[in-house]
């Protein structure tokens, strides 16, 4: 089977059955979300970075590859990494969907975790 990636998407955004397995990946739980809406399959806010890393990031563009250092740093040291060859595993077999509440569709924690799952994978 050919490798499926990780997608991201903002959890305000209705489900469909394309989004696959729906794992949410923000520390505190999104407002106005109720947890029937949100269809999840897990709330992975152990994947979250911490509170102090994501208020320094900002969602700013020019702190972005920064961020990804530190977060990275932030999820090796928690030992997260097994969590995220597990996700890379999943994504092989069929679709993930990170989802995030931050209104920065581009720079934000999903995207970074999906990166970075997708890169293991390709190991």
């Amino acid at each position: 089977m050919a490798d499926k990636q990780i997608s991201t998407k903002r959890i305000y955004e209705k489900s469909q059955d394309s989004d696959g397995e729906r794992i949410l990946v923000d520390g505190v739980w999104p407002r106005g979300v109720s947890k029937q809406d949100a269809n999840l399959s897990e709330w992975r806010k152990d994947l979250a970075p911490s509170s102090a890393l994501r208020k320094w990031f900002g969602h700013d563009p020019s702190l972005w590859e920064e961020f990804l250092e530190h977060y990275y740093k932030e999820l090796e040291e928690a030992g997260k990494l097994d969590d995220l060859e597990e996700l890379a595993r999943r994504a092989r077999n069929e679709k993930v969907t990170l989802l995030f509440a931050a209104k920065d569709t581009e720079y934000n924690n999903a995207r970074a975790l999906a990166l970075y799952a997708e890169d293991m994978g390709g190991r």
